[in-house]
């Protein structure tokens, strides 16, 4: 693989790990402990027994506690701790050949990181405060969708995973802005009497 397409790769495991890191741990650890892919030397730590059993417990948790409205509020505040340095990390070690982890690397890793962070956090602190749990369960079930959507993609189609990723990302970030403008509007007021 080329260092361009393993750049599209870093990004878009860092944006993953933004919304769902532990699957995507999980993901990409099962990934090369089944011979699918040949993980570089610093991600190779994802395959190990402990490393998979300890993400996929964590997943299950996860997939599980992000249904629950106000929950799932509560963890994304809790893992904006986790989520960014692990984003850091597999955009770092995805384009590392012999285990340096490169400081521009990790700090472009933790910036996709954040950002998708902020995408979802923002997203679902919207939809939580709606009265209805359909629309919680929804966004819920589409982040899992997507990730594992993403995850098969992104090592065969790296490019095209990227764009995606960052056509869904403006989408977001549009509609959240759209909302806001709506729900935050100022009406104008009436004349007052002279």
């Amino acid at each position: 693989m080329t260092d361009a397409h393993l750049f599209a790769i870093g990004v878009v495991l860092a944006w993953l790990a933004g919304i769902r890191v532990y699957l995507t741990v999980f993901g990409v650890g099962l990934a090369g402990a089944l011979g699918w892919l040949d993980l570089p030397e610093a991600l190779q730590a994802t395959q190990s027994p402990w490393v998979l059993g300890v993400a996929g417990a964590l997943a299950l948790v996860e997939f599980f506690a992000d249904k629950i409205p106000g929950v799932d509020s509560g963890w994304d505040l809790l893992h904006t701790l986790l989520r960014v340095p692990a984003g850091a990390f597999l955009a770092a070690a995805t384009l590392s050949p012999d285990g340096d982890l490169g400081a521009g690397a990790l700090a472009a890793g933790a910036g996709v990181a954040l950002t998708s962070h902020a995408l979802k956090s923002g997203t679902r602190a919207m939809l939580n405060a709606s009265p209805e749990p359909v629309t919680n369960w929804t966004a819920s079930v589409g982040e899992d969708v997507a990730v594992v959507g993403a995850l098969a993609l992104v090592f065969a189609y790296p490019w095209l995973t990227l764009g995606l990723v960052v056509l869904v990302s403006l989408a977001i970030a549009l509609s959240i802005w759209w909302v806001w403008r709506k729900l935050f509007r100022r009406t104008p007021r009436p004349p007052s009497p002279a």
